[in-house]
């Protein structure tokens, strides 16, 4: 038994990749978060749109609350130990009835960090169902090693570089459904992927990308990492700064820098960089 999962969700996520529903906020709570999201949106839109959602917890007070949640945090503890880095977090938004969807992959694939033992929770502050477009996930894929990705550049794919994995037996997809508040947790290996969103209201889930013991490194780029919990005992990161007011220049040229070297590691010999 961990500080927040039960045995059989530890269980569940180490022999099939992932676990949910977690229970983190009340709906009331989440209703609340989306507020201050969308009047972030509102007040800074080029801080926030579709192009720009990556690492926005770097810039923006009530997304650092999130990535610093007792619940979300005990949680990961459960998983990885005590001592936690955060490397990134991505606004996930669907908008009603439009056809961005994520293409089958493995989150382990372009992100750099080595060994792969890094786990992403996956916030809900909007119901994420089928008719939205929740994830998906391949049960036990994350024990198979890495497949092979097509990178497709594809108008709708909300990922980088468009990459896929052909050939997923899609029978064996299971749907993770969560009401507002609710998160799930996955393993940096497991396939996963979710459809458009067909219903009449927003999806959006805050991507905590990701939570990783200190002995994960950024083997590609710059090896930066927030610190939330315990300490790293290796100390050669390098550490990023919590925000102390939305947009302080401060804060939001560290953001900058930081998405600057993601998109390096990202699109590392691709054959097309875009804008996110």
């Amino acid at each position: 038994m961990g500080k927040v999962l039960t045995q059989e969700q530890i269980e569940h996520y180490h022999e099939f990749g992932y676990c949910s529903p977690v229970d983190v906020l009340s709906e009331t709570e989440a209703a609340n978060l989306r507020q201050h999201l969308e009047e972030a949106e509102r007040k800074y839109p080029e801080a926030l749109n579709p192009t720009h959602r990556n690492n926005a917890h770097l810039a923006f007070c009530f997304l650092d609350e999130i990535a610093h949640h007792e619940i979300i945090l005990n949680a990961v503890e459960d998983l990885i130990g005590p001592n936690i880095l955060l490397y990134g977090s991505v606004l996930f938004i669907k908008d009603a009835g439009t056809p961005g969807f994520v293409s089958w992959h493995q989150d382990a694939t372009y992100m750099g960090l080595f060994p792969h033992e890094f786990v992403t929770p996956w916030l809900a502050l909007t119901p994420s169902n089928v008719e939205s477009g929740c994830m998906k996930m391949i049960p036990g894929s994350h024990s198979g090693g890495i497949s092979k990705h097509q990178d497709t550049f594809g108008e709708n794919n909300i990922l980088t570089r468009g990459q896929q994995i052909p050939d997923v037996d899609e029978d064996k997809a299971v749907n993770i459904e969560l009401r507002p508040g609710q998160m799930s947790l996955h393993h940096a290996q497991v396939i996963h992927g979710s459809m458009p969103n067909r219903s009449d209201r927003r999806r959006i889930g805050v991507a905590l990308q990701a939570y990783m013991p200190p002995h994960v490194r950024q083997t590609i780029g710059e090896n930066y990492a927030l610190i939330v919990r315990g300490e790293d005992p290796h100390g050669d990161i390098i550490p990023l700064q919590r925000p102390t007011k939305d947009m302080d220049p401060k804060a939001a040229k560290q953001r900058e820098e930081v998405n600057n070297n993601w998109s390096k590691v990202l699109y590392r010999d691709a054959a097309e960089v875009r804008s996110y």
